[in-house]
C-alpha cells in the first residue's frame, strides 16, 4: 500500500496531507491526526495500514502554520526537541479548524462516513475532533491535556473512544482521573486503561512500544470504527 501527497484547501490557507486509498478505490474515510513529530513514516505507515483495512485514510500537516513538512522521528534528542518546540507553539484549537477541513476535503472520496484517530498531541486532538466537529466517531490514543478541555465535552454527539495509558509519563494520575470523572457520565464515550502501559505505547519503534497491547488496542480501534462508520 503506499499513498500520495494532496493538498488541503482551507480558510486561511492551503495545507498539505498524505493520503492512502483502499485498493478497491472507496470505503469511509478517517482523518489520521499526527504526534508532535509532524507527518511522518509512522503516521504514513498508519494511513496505510488503514486503507489495507479498506479505508480512505488522511493525515494532514497540522504543523503548516508553523514549519510546513515536518517529518521527524523519535530517534534523537535534537528531534525531541525540535518536536517539543513545535508542540509549544501549536494552537489546538486551530488544529481542530483545520481537521474540519480535512474532514471536509475527505467526505467526497469516500462512501461517506468519516472517523479520525490520533496519538498523543493527535489524541487531545481526536477528542476535541469528537467535541467541534462533525466527524462521525472519534479514537483518541494517550492524548494530552484532554483534563483542560473537559467543558468541551458537552459539544461530544458522536461515539468516542480514548485508550489511556496508566503510567503515561506526560498525562499524570491525578489528569487520567479527572478525564475518566469528566466523561464518565457521557453516552458516546468509551476508555480503555492500560495500567502498566507509558505513553506511546503504540507507536512503532518508541522506546515504550508494547506489541501485545498495541494490537489489543488497536483491535479495538477497528471494530469501534467497523461499528460505527460501516
Amino acid at each position: 500500500m503506499s499513498g500520495e501527497t494532496i493538498t488541503i484547501k482551507g480558510p486561511d490557507g492551503s495545507f498539505s496531507g498524505y493520503l492512502a486509498k483502499p485498493k478497491s478505490g472507496k470505503g469511509p474515510g478517517i482523518v489520521v491526526i499526527q504526534e508532535i513529530f509532524g507527518v511522518n513514516k509512522v503516521m504514513r505507515g498508519l494511513c496505510d495500514w488503514l486503507a489495507g483495512e479498506g479505508y480512505v485514510a488522511l493525515c494532514p500537516d497540522l504543523f503548516w502554520r508553523i514549519e510546513p513538512g515536518v517529518d521527524i522521528t523519535d530517534q534523537s534528542e535534537a528531534e525531541w526537541k525540535k518536536a517539543f518546540d513545535l508542540f509549544g507553539k501549536f494552537n489546538v484549537d486551530l488544529g481542530v479548524k483545520d481537521i474540519a477541513t480535512t474532514i471536509a476535503t475527505l467526505r467526497p472520496m469516500t462512501t461517506g462516513t468519516i472517523g479520525a484517530v490520533g496519538y498523543c498531541l493527535g489524541g487531545q486532538l481526536a477528542y476535541l475532533t469528537a467535541c467541534h466537529t462533525d466527524a462521525d466517531a472519534s479514537v483518541g490514543y494517550y492524548g494530552v491535556n484532554i483534563q483542560n478541555r473537559l467543558a468541551d465535552a458537552k459539544g461530544i454527539t458522536s461515539p468516542l473512544m480514548l485508550h489511556i495509558a496508566g503510567k503515561d509519563e506526560f498525562v499524570p494520575p491525578e489528569a487520567q482521573e479527572a478525564i475518566v470523572k469528566g466523561l464518565h457520565d457521557n453516552p458516546h464515550v468509551t476508555i480503555h486503561r492500560y495500567p502498566e502501559m507509558d505513553h506511546a505505547f503504540a507507536r512503532p519503534g518508541g522506546a515504550h512500544y508494547d506489541r501485545k497491547t498495541a494490537d489489543e488496542a488497536n483491535d479495538r480501534t477497528l471494530k469501534f470504527f467497523a461499528r460505527h462508520l460501516g
